[in-house]
């Protein structure tokens, strides 16, 4: 991965690599110590092996998994993307912002705030 990319590249690639379902791929955007966490909220994971293996779990249990951007708005090194996320299973859409942190050119945070 160039260090030359933008906040706004990293996030793009890594939700290219996410609806690749290209776990390898997809984590060379995240820092070795990403957090991941809900808006205000619970902690999901912390440490890119976390990362990953969630990761690979959701792509074996969802194989049709996709996110698909709704709008972005970029301030600096925060990205938050709006994204309709479909599992692909017959099951509703759901809607989520993501709120993502980049830092040395990698995603070292990320919360997510999922509509109800």
């Amino acid at each position: 991965m160039s260090a030359d990319l933008t906040p706004e590249q990293i996030v793009q690639a890594q939700l290219e690599a996410y609806n690749a379902q290209d776990v390898e791929k997809f984590c060379e955007y995240f820092s070795e110590d990403v957090f991941a966490a809900g808006y205000l909220g619970d902690v999901i994971c912390q440490g890119i092996e976390a990362w990953k293996q969630r990761h690979v779990k959701i792509f074996a249990e969802f194989p049709n998994n996709t996110a698909n951007l709704v709008h972005r708005i970029v301030l600096g090194e925060t990205v938050i993307d709006h994204e309709d996320v479909s599992r692909g299973n017959g099951d509703a859409n759901f809607l989520v912002g993501c709120i993502y942190t980049i830092k040395n050119a990698r995603i070292t945070r990320v919360e997510y705030v999922k509509a109800s």
